[in-house]
């Protein structure tokens, strides 16, 4: 596709700037002018998959899990300064890399990760948790819980392996992980942690207990962590590694990316952690074997940026993101399956906005212009609802809670 086409694209479906309602706003006063998310962010001409999803000009897309806010200037400032070199060939591994990861975490999470569980690698999460799977290639079912992220059960047929979808228990305190024994013989078994669809932040002693079930049926425990360094102000993010007992943490991975926490997944990279040395060795080997070794230019230098100057934008965002979700849980109430503590992601029940089950979709894009996620997308357990991405500028939220009244009338 061409930079024309791109721009027609973008022009065909619009941009933030130009929705009906999102006028400039004065800068916030207590805000550094690179972390006001209340200005008008123009995705023009930048070939946005998301902004692609809209089906008509004025449309809103609230479907794919990307931000319509601007990245950290330190990302920006970085490929810049790295750009102007003109030495684009193969890179090595900065090792320096792994130890900003831990450090990462322990001021961050207050988690202790050893630097050398780290790898580095070139390729974003879908691609590193395909190849885990190759590389452990488990005979027993792969488990997951649904409603979830699709992909798990995407790479499973992809790679051939057997899997089986396990229901969550939704109760009135929202989302609540499968209790007592799973299913066995087991293989592995994946999850989002925080949830993807839900933002549920999944509690310390559930984690620790999938991850002492894991070890003892001679299971892998895959922690998908993409969303774990948004999760909201007030609330902690159990990290798969270690949270589990050490004795068990040979049979769990922590997979991560700065791409969701610092919207910058255009550029794919994603970290392990993986603390049994051998998995290590036969993940890095196997990784290879596709022509992925641990660094890359470009990505090396997206990462370190971000983890070691993000961190201030990332405080800004997610007290943005926190308002955003009080905004709209308050206006959407009971149609709101389970409370989002983590990330961007609103769960909604089609019913109670009062659209149809089996067609909800279509008729929230048909009533209000905005666009989201099918959830059928998500498995069992996920028909007859709706996913809401809210990371936007705050006068396009607001523009969105307007076109939402348009569900109160008749």
């Amino acid at each position: 596709m061409t930079d024309d086409s791109f721009q027609r694209t973008d022009d065909r479906f619009r941009n933030l700037s130009s929705v009906s309602g999102a006028t400039d706003p004065a800068p916030a006063p207590d805000l550094e002018p690179d972390f006001d998310f209340d200005a008008p962010f123009d995705r023009a001409g930048t070939g946005s998959s998301k902004w692609a999803r809209a089906d008509a000009p004025g449309v809103i897309p609230m479907g794919l899990a990307d931000m319509d806010l601007p990245g950290p200037p330190a990302v920006a400032e970085a490929l810049e300064r790295r750009a102007r070199h003109r030495a684009y060939g193969y890179t090595a591994c900065d090792p320096a890399g792994r130890t900003l990861v831990a450090d990462w975490y322990r001021t961050r999470h207050g988690a202790v990760v050893d630097p050398d569980w780290v790898l580095l690698l070139p390729c974003g999460p879908r691609t590193a948790l395909r190849i885990l799977l190759e590389t452990v290639r488990p005979q027993a079912p792969v488990l997951f819980p649904t409603p979830e992220w699709g992909g798990f059960a995407q790479l499973c047929r992809a790679a051939g392996l057997p899997y089986r979808a396990l229901p969550l228990h939704l109760g009135p305190g929202g989302y609540r992980l499968p209790r007592g024994p799973l299913p066995r013989p087991a293989g592995a078994v994946l999850l989002s942690n925080p949830h993807n669809p839900s933002g549920t932040v999944w509690p310390i002693g559930a984690v620790r207990g999938l991850a002492a079930w894991a070890a003892d049926s001679g299971a892998l425990l895959v922690s998908d962590e993409v969303h774990g360094d948004l999760t909201h102000p007030g609330r902690a993010h159990p990290v798969a590694v270690t949270t589990a007992d050490p004795a068990h943490r040979s049979h769990v991975v922590t997979l991560n990316s700065v791409g969701k926490t610092f919207n910058c997944s255009g550029i794919p990279s994603s970290f392990a952690l993986v603390p049994d040395p051998g998995l290590r060795t036969r993940f890095a080997e196997a990784l290879a074997g596709y022509g992925l070794w641990e660094g890359g230019l470009l990505e090396q230098t997206v990462q370190q940026a971000a983890l070691r100057e993000g961190g201030p934008w990332l405080d800004a965002l997610l007290a943005h993101l926190a308002a955003a979700r009080t905004r709209l849980t308050d206006r959407l109430g009971p149609a709101v399956r389970s409370a989002p503590r983590a990330s961007y992601l609103l769960w909604l029940d089609a019913a109670a906005l009062g659209l149809p089950s089996a067609d909800a979709r279509r008729a929230l894009l048909e009533r209000c212009g905005l666009e989201a996620s099918d959830g059928a997308d998500f498995g069992p357990g996920g028909e007859g609802s709706l996913r809401l991405n809210y990371a936007l500028p705050g006068p396009v939220l607001g523009t969105v809670l307007r076109r939402l009244e348009r569900l109160e009338r008749p």
